[in-house]
C-alpha cells in the first residue's frame, strides 16, 4: 500500500504555540510540505505533511509534545479548477468518509495531491487502488 504519514500535534490554543511547534521542525531541518489547523476552543490539532515524518515524530516526542503519526492516502489531482472536486467525488462514490485532509502542491504547481485520513486506511486503499490514480508515498517526499 502506498501511503504517507501525517504528524498530528495536540496543542493549547494560545499565542506562540505554533511558533514553538514550527521551531522544532526548523531546528531539525525538516521541511513542511503541507499543514492544517483545527481549533476546538482552548485546544487544537495541528497536522503536518513533512519530508521526514519519523524524525519529526521523534523530535516532538523528545520535547514533550502530544504527538501522533497517522497513515494517510495521497492521490494526485490536476492543479486546475474542478481537479479537487473530481477526486473527492470519486472517493465519496466509493463510500469512503474523509476525516481530515490537506493539499500538497509539488514541483511548483506541476503536481498537486489531496492527502486525506480515513478510519480504515486498508479498506480505502482496496477501494481505490484499481482506479488509475497516482498515489503519494513517503519516499516521494524526500528531497532528491
Amino acid at each position: 500500500m502506498k501511503c504517507v504519514e501525517i504528524i498530528s500535534i495536540f496543542a493549547e490554543n494560545k499565542p506562540g504555540k505554533l511558533e514553538k511547534i514550527t521551531e522544532v521542525l526548523a531546528k531539525e531541518g525538516i521541511n513542511i510540505l503541507g499543514f492544517s489547523i483545527a481549533s476546538m476552543g482552548d485546544f487544537g490539532v495541528i497536522k503536518f505533511l513533512v519530508d521526514d515524518p519519523e524524525r519529526a515524530y521523534q523530535s516532538f516526542r523528545e520535547r514533550g509534545f502530544t504527538v501522533a503519526k497517522l497513515p494517510a492516502l495521497g492521490v494526485e489531482l490536476e492543479d486546475r479548477p474542478g481537479g479537487l472536486h473530481e477526486r473527492v467525488k470519486l472517493i465519496s462514490n466509493k463510500g469512503i468518509n474523509i476525516e481530515s485532509a490537506l493539499v500538497y502542491v509539488a514541483e511548483t504547481r506541476k503536481k498537486a495531491y489531496f492527502v486525506f485520513e480515513v478510519e480504515d486506511i486498508q479498506k480505502a486503499w482496496t477501494l481505490l487502488k484499481d482506479e488509475n490514480l497516482n498515489f503519494l508515498d513517503t519516499s516521494d517526499l524526500k528531497r532528491a
